[in-house]
């Protein structure tokens, strides 16, 4: 009898330390916008404070206002087939991933109806692009593998060994993160593509991490679509990152903290907006401050 006391009490210590190993939601659910996209894709905001959205199977970008989540306007609808993602640079241009035109288009400014594209960048079935400040076009061309960095219309950089991956993203220092979700792990590079850092202990439990953002802090912001969840990480975190908080279940949904195939985010100050892609939408998680 006393032996299986003790097997009771280790069992109990063990399941109070797992649970206790267990984050808890970083934000709060907010609102969710109306099902009227067509698996959405990574968002971004552009310069005039709007979301910009890669809205996939409607070949287009859709516009929302980031207060109301209504669809405010529509650039190129059934123009850029498959399209995933698409990135701001501070010198006001604009890149989209074509992910069925195997090409990152640049615009030299948020396009109009008439607008013609300054640069039009090879990149078999690219899923992720980033205009970064110091003035290449990163490009994920997930077809081939390779992570590229262009420089004008030249190829300068090239990192391997990335089939699959999804999202390029940098961080306050200007390095670049990949969410590599066929590897299940996130990747960092410096600019010039040479590896800093692997992410891919099982505290994350990654089944498919897509696109992530960068807060404020420096934190990682992952949507791992296949898992149905968001994850906040600290990449500088002891033992290979640390896990701050967990949005989601790990099962399919569409209530508060529930997603359907999670795929872009896009982090503005204490507010999270989510691609809840199979669910057609974007919803909205925040933190309250006093």
């Amino acid at each position: 009898m006393r032996f299986f006391l003790m097997l009771i009490a280790l069992f109990s210590a063990a399941t109070v330390a797992c649970a206790q190993e267990q984050p808890g939601a970083f934000a709060s659910f907010d609102m969710a916008g109306p099902s009227v996209l067509n698996d959405p894709h990574d968002l971004a905001f552009g310069p005039d404070g709007r979301l910009y959205v890669a809205d996939k199977f409607g070949s287009r970008i859709a516009v929302l206002d980031p207060e109301t989540l209504d669809i405010v306007e529509v650039i190129a609808a059934g123009k850029l087939p498959g399209v995933h993602d698409i990135s701001f640079g501070p010198d006001g241009r604009v890149a989209i991933a074509v992910t069925g035109g195997n090409a990152v288009v640049v615009f030299g400014d948020i396009p109009g109806a008439s607008s013609q594209p300054v640069a039009v960048l090879r990149a078999p079935r690219t899923e992720g692009v980033l205009i970064h400040k110091n003035g290449r076009v990163y490009a994920m061309a997930s077809g081939v593998g390779g992570l590229i960095a262009y420089k004008g219309n030249e190829i300068v950089a090239v990192a391997e060994g990335l089939f699959g991956a999804h999202d390029v993203a940098a961080d306050l220092e200007g390095n670049i993160w990949v969410a590599d979700n066929m590897s299940r792990r996130l990747v960092q590079y410096d600019p010039d593509l040479k590896r800093i850092k692997v992410l891919d202990h099982s505290k994350y439990g990654f089944v498919g991490p897509r696109y992530l953002d960068i807060d404020a802090f420096g934190r990682l912001i992952v949507a791992d679509q296949d898992a149905h969840r968001l994850l906040m990480i600290d990449p500088d975190g002891p033992d290979g990152g640390s896990l701050i908080g967990v949005i989601g279940d790990g099962s399919p949904g569409a209530g508060p903290n529930k997603f359907d195939d999670p795929e872009g985010i896009a982090v503005r100050g204490n507010q999270y907006f989510i691609s809840d892609s199979d669910n057609n939408r974007v919803v909205r998680y925040s933190i309250v401050t006093n």
